[in-house]
């Protein structure tokens, strides 16, 4: 009988996929218990029972979101089928969060304008610093009941520039500052930016308590609370610094890059700050900390911030930590690295004022303030939005080069402040180092002119014409000098623009001269001189002063001052009543100079003759005692110096330059 087959083990493919209700709940069940993980695995087994499956396909979309896993949930999305399902807020969303703003904002144009959408985009637009977009939608959203928005709105308000409107809106939103640790901290960043530096700490630390309070009743780990405190940290460190407590806010900015904290923002801005606050000290350890903020590579990749930082920190904080990178490299004189630096950064930072600034910076400090005057000019005139701040650059470089009429005509650019006294100032000063006296005579009277003419109750026309008044007349223009001092005298009546007055019309008109000069209050003391006896004698006598000699009590005094000493400091444990034996006077020469030394003798044993005793001949025996004559008569010669008391009290005259550079090889080291 033949022996029975053995069955075949069925496939897995074989046995039959749960019901569909059962995945549905496993789904749900990993869902609230945060296993998101899980829950894309049972998403993929429902999607494969039923292709397609919206429910499934949210779940999985949300999960992958959820999870972190921005790249896998756009990946999902952009698969499916668009007639289908419509994705399009959740694709704004994964777009926005892997920093693709520019795409996450056309995504979020065909969805319909609910309060979610339009949450996402005035996120969207903040990121893209494009603030007044963004404020309008948050008033828009003003009446709606949407929980926290007043801390996106105030920091919305600070961003824009606009901290003076916070307080408004929290009342008119009937909130109070501290009702929370953020909207705490963003109130502070509004105090900031209106100077109040003083408030704006004490709200700190307010926030920072109700942080902690807050933090602690969520059971959050010490790290963790710390971690989410950290951007309080370095906001109260800023306040100090502007506060001038510098030392304060280095130790503060030291504490939050040592811990190491999760916070990457945190530990940037940091960095930055406290960079900015050392200046040029420490440059190389400053480099190496501003360098970990960036990609490891060569060429372009280098200059790119790391993965958590690219999409965290605003326009501003990139612009400023790539300003103190490269002025960083400069200081280290590592000018390579900075001009590629500042060639790639028009590429990076949208703002091209900065670039422009940095290059220039580059081509002084190669000393080619030609280059940095061009460029500047350069981007003044594509950049007229922004030009005040590249012509005041300009003037500065080329008024440091020597070039004095470039710095005048960069100044001259500059409408808004072409006549207040500092720049007016400036301009004359600079026109007179070039020559042009005319020029800088018609500074002068523009300025009068405008002042006349402004309707300011801080008017400062009497600088101006003061000021005109001592130019003209150090230039020998007495006859305009004394018209500015008349109008002077007219207007406000003062003694000095009188005096002015008298002394450039006696140039000009000898008889007004007198007819001011008599408006002048005479001085007490002189009724008594007679100007006509004054004019008649030939001039000051010369009268000799005798010094009163000394009395006795004042010679006692001065013998008591001269005889007044100090006492002498003995060293650590020393006893002045039992010094002990004095020390070695001549401890310090050398050897040689001693009154102790004795040269060593040659060893006169080796010319012994080898042989029996007394075989010595008569010859060499008179050679050995002629010999020994002329060594005994060397020795005494030998000898004499050496006892002579002239060398005995020689000077230590090299001691001085060794213990002087023992210490300077001391303070080397330190």
């Amino acid at each position: 009988m033949a022996p029975k087959a053995k069955e075949k083990p069925k496939s897995p493919a074989a046995n039959p996929p749960p019901p569909i209700e059962e995945l549905f709940t496993n789904l749900n069940r990993h869902i609230d218990r945060s296993e998101f993980e899980l829950a894309v695995k049972v998403a993929d087994q429902v999607l494969a029972v039923a292709p397609g499956d919206e429910d499934a396909l949210r779940c999985k979309v949300v999960a992958l979101i959820k999870a972190d896993d921005f790249d896998r949930a756009l990946g999902t999305i952009q698969s499916l089928n668009k007639s289908l399902v419509d994705f399009g807020f959740l694709k704004a969303y994964c777009l926005y969060r892997l920093n693709k703003l520019t795409e996450a904002l056309e995504s979020l144009k065909s969805e319909e304008e609910d309060l979610a959408a339009m949450l996402l985009e005035s996120q969207i637009l903040y990121r893209l610093g494009k603030m007044d977009a963004c404020l309008d939608i948050y008033k828009k959203l003003q009446k709606s009941k949407i929980e926290s928005l007043e801390i996106n709105y105030v920091a919305a308000l600070v961003s824009a520039g606009q901290g003076s409107e916070v307080q408004g809106t929290l009342d008119a939103m009937r909130v109070k500052a501290t009702s929370s640790f953020e909207l705490a901290y963003n109130t502070a960043c509004s105090l900031i930016e209106r100077n109040k530096c003083a408030d704006a700490e004490q709200l700190l630390l307010s926030a920072r308590r109700i942080g902690q309070e807050t933090l602690m009743e969520e059971n959050l780990a010490d790290d963790e609370i710390e971690n989410e405190l950290s951007p309080i940290a370095v906001q109260l460190a800023y306040v100090w610094q502007l506060l001038g407590q510098s030392q304060e806010a280095i130790e503060a900015y030291t504490d939050i890059i040592n811990k190491n904290l999760a916070d990457e923002t945190s530990i940037a801005i940091a960095v930055n700050n406290l960079i900015s606050l050392k200046g040029s000290k420490d440059v190389s350890h400053g480099l190496r900390r501003v360098e970990k903020l960036f990609e490891k590579g060569d060429g372009a990749q280098a200059f790119q911030f790391v993965r958590g930082l690219a999409t965290k920190l605003s326009a501003k904080q990139k612009e400023a930590i790539y300003t103190n990178r490269v002025l960083l490299l400069l200081h280290a004189n590592k000018l390579d690295q900075a001009r590629e630096l500042v060639a790639a950064l028009p590429n990076i930072v949208t703002d091209n004022v900065m670039p422009a600034l940095l290059q220039a910076a580059v081509f002084v400090r190669e000393n080619k303030a030609g280059k940095a005057e061009e460029i500047l000019l350069q981007q003044a005139k594509k950049n007229p939005d922004k030009s005040k701040i590249l012509f005041l650059a300009r003037a500065q470089v080329a008024a440091a080069a020597g070039h004095p009429q470039i710095a005048a005509e960069s100044l001259s650019q500059i409408p808004d402040i072409q006549h207040m006294p500092a720049t007016v100032a400036t301009l004359v000063t600079l026109k007179e180092r070039a020559g042009d006296i005319d020029g800088a005579n018609e500074v002068l009277d523009s300025a009068i002119q405008w002042w006349t003419n402004a309707m300011t109750e801080n008017s400062k026309l009497d600088v101006i014409l003061q000021q005109s008044a001592s130019f003209k007349l150090k230039h020998g223009r007495q006859e305009e000098a004394s018209r500015i001092f008349e109008e002077l005298v007219k207007s406000h009546g003062s003694v000095e623009a009188m005096v002015g007055l008298v002394t450039t019309a006696a140039h000009v008109n000898v008889d007004k001269a007198e007819s001011y000069a008599k408006k002048l209050k005479p001085l007490p003391g002189l009724k008594s001189v007679d100007v006509d006896s004054l004019e008649k004698t030939s001039g000051a006598k010369h009268v000799e002063i005798r010094i009163p000699e000394a009395t006795e009590e004042s010679k006692a005094k001065d013998k008591n001052k001269k005889k007044r000493k100090r006492k002498p400091r003995y060293p650590k444990g020393f006893d002045p009543a039992n010094p002990g034996p004095p020390p070695d006077p001549e401890r310090w020469l050398p050897k040689r100079e001693r009154s102790t030394y004795r040269p060593k003798r040659k060893d006169k044993r080796a010319a012994q003759v080898r042989g029996s005793q007394g075989a010595v001949s008569r010859d060499k025996q008179e050679q050995v005692s002629t010999s020994s004559t002329s060594n005994n008569m060397t020795a005494k010669s030998n000898q004499a110096p050496t006892t002579s008391k002239s060398s005995a009290q020689a000077p230590p005259v090299a001691q001085p330059k060794t213990s002087s550079s023992k210490s300077s090889k001391k303070k080397s080291r330190k």
